[in-house]
């Protein structure tokens, strides 16, 4: 199997099929079930396009609670195969959309050697908006602190910083693996994915900030789109509506995003009283994080 990042170039000759007319599209066969559709798409198409398209052709057919896997027609095996994480098409192939046989429920099992966090716009411009959000900065801080104890690599993003801000000075940023600008609400952009490319152990991403019905949201449907286990900290992450902040995580949680607590996720991170780092996680929770209003709203 190629690098998960790597293109992948995928031939095969169908007659009477036609070539798209277009240089930036790119003629797909997808099948589902005993059906198929010849259609087209952008050239580079990852996971999420190729999905659409399937739904777009299909969707009255597709049971969007089940796990799918996308897989394409390989000549050099003369069988299907799986596409794997960070795939983009380049050429006219056949491709095929396939039930998982039953459900794969997230197991939520944290280890530092597999895991990132990611920090999301906490700015300062935010601070007035955002319930609670002095007890966020709080929390995320925790997070940060653990991430240093533990040689979690961090990501950190800020949301148009020329406008809003740059990151609040609470929140120490100094280990930081990438601090990045962005405009586009979702974390996940090229640099974030070269960057985890150079991460290539790291299956689970731990994520906090604001808001959570927009970037929060977006980044974790993003990233597990992509293949990742994501848990949102649910006492690090609001919106300036609590009606947008729960209805969010309520929808997250039914897609398999899992919604945790910062002291779940550090105790888990070292998972034993045994763990070398343990009393320096301990120094960090003595202390309850913040009873706000947050998690009664969840």
């Amino acid at each position: 199997m190629n690098d998960s990042s790597e293109v992948i170039r995928v031939r095969f000759m169908m007659a009477d099929w036609p070539i798209s007319s277009s240089g930036d599209r790119v003629s797909v066969l997808f099948s589902f079930s005993e059906f198929s559709r010849p259609s087209s798409v952008p050239v580079a198409s990852g996971y999420e396009v190729l999905m659409q398209k399937f739904l777009s052709l299909y969707g009255h057919q597709i049971d969007i609670q089940r796990k799918f896997v996308i897989q394409c027609f390989s000549e050099e095996w003369a069988q299907y195969i799986d596409l794997p994480k960070g795939f983009a098409i380049s050429e006219r192939c056949r491709l095929r959309l396939v039930p998982l046989l039953k459900d794969m429920t997230p197991l939520g099992n944290l280890s530092a050697s597999t895991t990132a966090f990611f920090c999301c716009d906490m700015q300062e411009r935010f601070r007035p908006a955002i319930k609670y959000f002095d007890d966020i900065i709080s929390v995320g801080q925790r997070l940060l602190q653990g991430a240093g104890i533990l040689g979690i690599p961090v990501l950190v993003s800020e949301q148009y910083p020329k406008g809003l801000g740059s990151t609040v000075q609470e929140l120490d940023l100094t280990g930081a693996k990438l601090v990045f600008p962005k405009t586009k609400f979702s974390m996940v952009l090229p640099e974030v994915e070269a960057a985890l490319a150079e991460l290539p152990a790291v299956r689970s991403v731990v994520l906090f900030g604001v808001e959570t019905h927009v970037c929060i949201q977006q980044t974790a449907l993003d990233l597990i789109g992509r293949g990742f286990e994501v848990h949102i900290v649910a006492d690090a992450t609001s919106s300036r509506s609590m009606m947008d902040r729960m209805f969010a995580l309520e929808r997250l949680a039914r897609t398999g995003i899992l919604i945790t607590t910062s002291e779940s996720v550090l105790l888990q991170l070292v998972n034993d009283k045994e763990h070398p780092k343990f009393k320096e996680i301990q120094n960090i929770i003595k202390v309850s994080a913040p009873e706000s209003g947050l998690l009664s709203k969840i």
